[in-house]
């Protein structure tokens, strides 16, 4: 059983590193020169940001991704405060059921998100508020591992709704 925990505990700690990583770093789009998330877009070649504001076409669907993936964060680090709270005042044989609420309102947040950006990236980057032309990239390693935290929280969600408290 200790073992068990063990592993939970350190998939539910990758799960909220991953969120972190995604939500934090600029490489939810990238080309040549360019590399641009959800908060800014900064030239590589002469290391200047700019931020991504009101002044863009799709700013709403950006702010949409931007609260989602925080939501997805917070839920998830949320979700293993509980889980630590539940683990000392939970009765053997109950259920992880509010852990598992919460982890699963994390996936769904982090779901949407990346769905907002996948849908809407065509839009995203027509805008004439870049500098530069971000249309001619690829999708980033931030969004994949926005992606893999999805399946991570969800499968996190699950192993608490099916983790009982044992001897």
């Amino acid at each position: 059983m200790l073992i068990l925990l063990a592993f939970i505990i350190v998939f539910h700690i990758t799960s909220a590193a991953l969120l972190f990583i995604s939500t934090i770093d600029n490489a939810w789009w990238v080309g040549d020169n360019f590399s641009t998330d959800v908060w800014r877009m900064c030239a590589t070649n002469t290391s200047t940001c700019m931020a991504i504001t009101d002044d863009f076409n799709e700013y709403q669907s950006i702010q949409a991704v931007q609260a989602a993936m925080i939501l997805s964060t917070i839920f998830c680090c949320v979700a293993f405060l509980v889980f630590i709270l539940q683990l000392f005042r939970l009765k053997q044989g109950e259920r992880f059921v509010l852990t598992s609420i919460i982890q699963l309102l994390s996936c769904l947040c982090v779901m949407i998100a990346a769905s907002i950006y996948t849908d809407r990236h065509e839009e995203l980057h027509q805008s004439h508020g870049y500098r530069m032309e971000v249309s001619k990239g690829q999708y980033g390693y931030s969004f994949v591992l926005a992606w893999i935290a999805f399946a991570f929280t969800l499968i996190s969600g699950v192993m608490y709704l099916v983790l009982r408290k044992r001897k």
